[in-house]
Formats: C-alpha cells, sequence, structure tokens
C-alpha cells in the first residue's frame, strides 16, 4: 500500500506540470495562430485605432508570457474568461451545462460498448473454428465501417421518417430532485445507437484476441484438468486475465466522456461540448476553447492514474513501482 501511495503522489504531483504546459502551448498557439482575435470580435467594419484601443485594454499588446501569466491566475481561481459567441456570460456557464449533456450520452454509450463488447469477443472466443465467431464479430464490424455522416441521416430516416418511432433530432430533459437529465427520454435512442453498435465491433474483436491468448495459456489447461467446468474456467480464470489490456482501452474511452462527438452532436442537434467547440474554434472563441481543452487534458490524466490503480486490483501479479511485495 506504501508503494501504491507514493506512486499516485508522484503522479498527482507531475499533472499540474502536464496541464502547465499543455495549456502554455495552446494559449501560445491561440494568440499566435493566423486569424487575428480582436478584428474578428471587433468586426471587418473597425477602424484600424479602434483594434488597437481594444487590444490595449485587454493587455493584448502585452508578451505572451505576461497574457498567460494573467488567465492561469483567474483560471486557478475559477475565471475562464467570457464567452464571445454569448457575449457577456462567463465561459464556465456556458461550458458546464452543455459538459453535463455530453457526459449523460456518452456514459451510457460506454456502459453499452463494453457491456456488449466484453460478453461477444469472449463468446467469439470460445466458437473459434465455428461460424458463429467470424458471424459474431463480422456483424458489428459492419456497423463500424459506415460512417457517422452516413449512419445517422440513414437512421434518421428509418426510425423517424418512415417508422415514426423516434424524434429526428434534439435534446429533451426531465428534471429528478433537481438535476437535468436527458437519459430518459426519447431523444437519447438515436445517440445511443450511433456511438454503441460501431464501438462495440472494437471492443468485441479485442477482447476475443485478449481471451484467445489466455486460453493457451498453462493454467488454463491446469484448470480444465482439475475437472471444472468450461463455463467456470472462462469466468473465474479467462475473463478476469483478459480483462488487464482492456482497462487501458477504458480508460482512455472515459477521458472521451467530456470530449463529446461533433458529428453526432451537430447532426441530431445536442447542445453538448463537442458542439461548442466546434463553433468555438470557428468564431476565434480562444477563452473556450483553452477552458475545453484543459479539461479534457484533466480528464485524461485522470482516466491514466485509474487505469493505473485498476491494473493493480484486476490482475495481483502485477506490482506498481517501489509496492511492497509480500
Amino acid at each position: 500500500m506504501q508503494g501504491l501511495a507514493s506512486y499516485i503522489t508522484g503522479r498527482l504531483l507531475l499533472a499540474p506540470v502536464v496541464l502547465l504546459v499543455i495549456s502554455f502551448a495552446t494559449f501560445a498557439l491561440g494568440r499566435y495562430a493566423p486569424g487575428d482575435y480582436v478584428e474578428i470580435q471587433a468586426g471587418t467594419r473597425a477602424r484600424p485605432e479602434t483594434i488597437e484601443r481594444i487590444r490595449h485594454e485587454r493587455g493584448l499588446d502585452d508578451p505572451v508570457y505576461e497574457q498567460y501569466g494573467r488567465y492561469a491566475w483567474r483560471a486557478l481561481h475559477g475565471d475562464f474568461g467570457e464567452s464571445k459567441r454569448y457575449r457577456g456570460v462567463a465561459v464556465e456557464d456556458v461550458i458546464f451545462p452543455r459538459l453535463w449533456v455530453t457526459v449523460q450520452y456518452n456514459a451510457i454509450a460506454l456502459i453499452l460498448t463494453f457491456g456488449i463488447g466484453i460478453p461477444i469477443g469472449t463468446w467469439a472466443a470460445t466458437k473459434r473454428g465455428t461460424w458463429l465467431d467470424p458471424l459474431a464479430i463480422g456483424t458489428f464490424l459492419l456497423f463500424a465501417s459506415v460512417p457517422v455522416v452516413v449512419s445517422v441521416p440513414a437512421l434518421q430516416w428509418l426510425f423517424a421518417v418512415k417508422l415514426g418511432w423516434l424524434p429526428t433530432s434534439g435534446w429533451r430533459v426531465h428534471e429528478f430532485f433537481g438535476v437535468e437529465l436527458g437519459i430518459f427520454s426519447r431523444q437519447i435512442i438515436l445517440p445511443m445507437l450511433i456511438l454503441t453498435l460501431p464501438g462495440v465491433a472494437g471492443v468485441a474483436r479485442y477482447m476475443r484476441g485478449q481471451v484467445l491468448e489466455v486460453l493457451d495459456q498453462d493454467y488454463v489447461r491446469t484448470a480444465r484438468a482439475k475437472g471444472l467446468r468450461g463455463d467456470v474456467v472462462v469466468s473465474r480464470h479467462v475473463v478476469r486475465n483478459a480483462l488487464l489490456p482492456i482497462a487501458t482501452i477504458l480508460g482512455f474511452e472515459l477521458a472521451g466522456l467530456l470530449a463529446g462527438s461533433i458529428f453526432v452532436e451537430t447532426l441530431l442537434g445536442i447542445p453538448g461540448i463537442g458542439l461548442y467547440a466546434f463553433e468555438s474554434i470557428g468564431s476565434r472563441d480562444y477563452d473556450s476553447i483553452m477552458a475545453i481543452v484543459l479539461m479534457g487534458s484533466a480528464a485524461f490524466i485522470a482516466a491514466n492514474l485509474l487505469v493505473d490503480i485498476a491494473y493493480g486490483f484486476i490482475d495481483p501479479r502485477i506490482r506498481l513501482p517501489g509496492a511492497v511485495r509480500p
């Protein structure tokens, strides 16, 4: 436990350094990228002296490191600036509601993807050499081969226009104990289908490969020689060891919860963070872009830390650096 605690402490101390480097690089790129921020906000008819006055008032004529220092100090106190797309509204007041929308449908898609993909991959591995193996994987590969820009209109046409079962787009929320949730409405079904079905293929294929590798291990043959049933061998010995690499994929997917899907949110009219990031880039809303990048980076660091910790619980043979061995 002492080794695990020291490892976690080291990773936590490294996280601010990583965020500092990422934030400064993003801030500098925003200032030196093509397209003057002030000119875009002031409009094409603004006079040069007006543009210079605005730049001076906002401190944008100072060296970039001074600008970054002011921004970092405000960000540490929870002030991420003002949204230029929604004038007079703080960035955090725009981002967090959209972030909550994105997390909701992505969390459900993540649960379904792994909840379906892991059993399908395990089952396909146990059916190696039969027609059921390629059928199980190939069915989901068919969904994965269709681009989102094609699958979204196709599903809208089928379920909304022809059958009339689902709404074509939108995001409807219901309030439960003061919390707005959109996962209990029919609008959530199309995003779930679009995100889950292609994702199952990747998880199932990876899980199948890991299970096949574990099935050839000596301890599995020993368990079978002891007379254990096939389902017991798979559940107790095979799946647990095959899940270790899957934890890495799960970590990256957890970080992706905050990213959203630009295509899905745009085509289905979901007011999530992915759509807002796309809009912010198009309107040169640098404060919003910075906040989104910082939150995404923090989520990625946290997800990797959780994966490293999960390794020790999934496979007891793994010992983190400095861990006390029995």
